[in-house]
């Protein structure tokens, strides 16, 4: 059984190489798994587990969650994601989605970062500062 650091560093490196041009292919990834398990190399569910953290991590790292109160028009969508690219780069992949809970605004997540421009978001500091 491999350490959990040897396992890391494993999955390191074969992340690494799944990577073309700086960007996660995919075709690689699922190439990855099946040749794991198909050989079951010595400590392979740790290899796997720890490589799939990392891709799905990256795969996090690139979605944009838009969540707006309405539906936005395309002019909107659009210069969203321009905006969203020139920060984050060209490889970032919108997913648009109503929710009426917001009253207003967008709320925006990309990775780990969140932006909320939401109506329901500034009610909620505002009652915060009352209370």
């Amino acid at each position: 059984m491999k350490s959990r650091k040897e396992a890391l560093r494993t999955a390191k490196t074969i992340f690494a190489a799944s990577l073309v041009d700086g960007h996660l292919d995919l075709s690689i990834v699922r190439r990855v798994i099946d040749k794991l398990k198909e050989t079951r190399p010595r400590g392979y569910v740790q290899v796997a587990d720890a490589y799939w953290r990392l891709v799905k991590l990256e795969t996090e790292r690139n979605r944009a969650v838009i969540h707006s109160a309405i539906a936005l028009d395309e002019a909107t969508k659009m210069q969203v994601v321009a905006d969203l690219r020139k920060k984050y780069g060209r490889q970032i992949t919108p997913e648009f989605a109503v929710v009426p809970e917001l009253l207003g605004g967008m709320k925006i997540r990309v990775g780990s970062d969140v932006w909320d421009g939401s109506v329901k978001n500034r009610i909620e500091r505002l009652s915060e500062n009352f209370n």
